[in-house]
């Protein structure tokens, strides 16, 4: 089944996801201090019950955000802490059977224990993903260099992979055999925790991306379009498309081509990219002969020559479409690019579904990293704020396990 986009109007809230967390975590520490046995009982399962509607909430969120826009922040950051969630309640499943069976063992302070430690038993469960992952992009990036030359862009894959391996080592040796005082241990512990907690958003950061990713190149729009845009990236030196470029152009005319035949409705071409510093025409003219090169009336593009990023191809060809009277947008790119361009197109309020063009397999992943760090940059705010969130939920358990 084919997951519909711009279906809905309004985006999900979470708002009773914080009042849940608020209730969750005020009867826990009620029963913490009130005492063990049964109540350890009672506590497991509130948190058991929390956590199943944490992780049901962000999956259904996770499809509200897509049929609302799917080409947004929220949607990486809820598929990848749906995963997360969902480790943390098989986790205390196990712990809430352990207490049912060991009352006199099993108390609140483990129930804390676990959630204080739950950040670095992710990176423990994830650490295979993470091996296989980057073993990956570091094959693909060494191909990458093989094919197109020893760039600083062309090693981001590798410099990512050493940076999650890294991580994983420092979590597992830095953390292994602690001694001291308790005041040594605590702070140790509370190092570890927050670092653990840092890497556990990053890591749900890429799965969410990778699963954006996925999700929009994958997904074939409806035929019933009135303007399809194309993204320009560079052009050859004699003013020609790169083969990068040519593919975004084919992939347009092939979405044309297919609407037609099926709906009998022709679309109109908007050939977006101004010219660079170093190029002869801008992009939008070159993809303008090229179209007419292949067979495409005149009268069907209009050109977009004043852009210089993905940005403003979005606002000005908006602009274009406003001014030929309105209509459904799609916009054509390389496959690794579709889904930041989404956020684009976005920000500019033009609800515009995309489609990717194929690229050789060595040079999606290394370009996804590329788009994946310009996400990071383009969300500094956001991620501040949740970041500065999950480190403070950690300091606090980490803290109460040591009252």
């Amino acid at each position: 089944m084919t997951m519909k986009f711009f279906t809905k109007d309004k985006k999900p809230k979470l708002y009773d996801v914080l009042a849940a967390a608020v209730v969750a975590a005020a009867a826990v520490a009620v029963l913490h201090f009130a005492g063990k046995g049964e109540l350890s009982l009672v506590s497991a399962v509130l948190l058991d019950v929390f956590f199943l509607y944490l992780t049901v909430r962000l999956v259904v969120a996770c499809g509200g955000q897509i049929r609302y826009n799917p080409y947004s922040y929220n949607t990486i950051f809820y598929a990848g802490f749906a995963l997360f969630s969902l480790s943390v309640l098989i986790t205390h499943i196990v712990l809430t059977f352990r207490i049912a069976a060991h009352p006199d063992v099993y108390g609140t302070d483990m129930i804390i224990s676990i959630l204080a430690s739950s950040a670095r038993n992710y990176m423990i469960l994830s650490a295979p993903f993470i091996l296989v992952f980057s073993v990956a992009l570091c094959v693909s990036n060494v191909s990458l260099i093989k094919h197109e030359g020893l760039r600083l862009v062309n090693v981001l894959g590798i410099v990512l992979s050493a940076l999650m391996i890294s991580g994983e080592v420092f979590m597992f040796t830095f953390d292994y055999n602690v001694s001291g005082s308790q005041t040594e241990v605590m702070i140790h512990d509370l190092f570890v925790n927050v670092f653990a907690a840092v890497y556990l958003y990053y890591e749900c950061m890429i799965i969410g991306v990778i699963f954006a990713e996925i999700l929009v190149c994958r997904h074939e729009p409806a035929y019933d379009k009135d303007f399809v845009i194309i993204l320009g990236c560079g052009l050859r030196k004699d003013g020609t498309p790169t083969p990068l470029l040519a593919g975004r152009i084919d992939r347009a005319i092939a979405f044309a081509e297919k609407q037609e035949k099926k709906t009998g409705k022709k679309i109109t071409f908007i050939t977006s990219g101004g010219k660079g510093g170093d190029e002869r025409v801008s992009e939008s003219l070159a993809m303008k002969r090229y179209l007419i090169e292949h067979g495409v009336p005149e009268d069907r593009i209009i050109e977009e020559d004043q852009s210089v990023d993905t940005m403003q191809n979005m606002r000005f060809s908006n602009e274009k479409i406003k001014a030929a009277g309105g209509g459904k947008a799609v916009f054509s790119t390389t496959n690794y690019h579709v889904f930041r361009s989404g956020i684009c197109s976005a920000r500019v309020r033009m609800r515009a579904e995309g489609v990717g063009a194929r690229t050789k397999w060595y040079f999606w992943p290394n370009a996804s990293v590329r788009e994946f760090v310009c996400l990071l940059v383009a969300h500094k705010r956001k991620q501040a704020i949740i970041l500065a969130a999950l480190a403070a939920a950690y300091v606090a358990l980490t803290l109460l396990m040591y009252r």
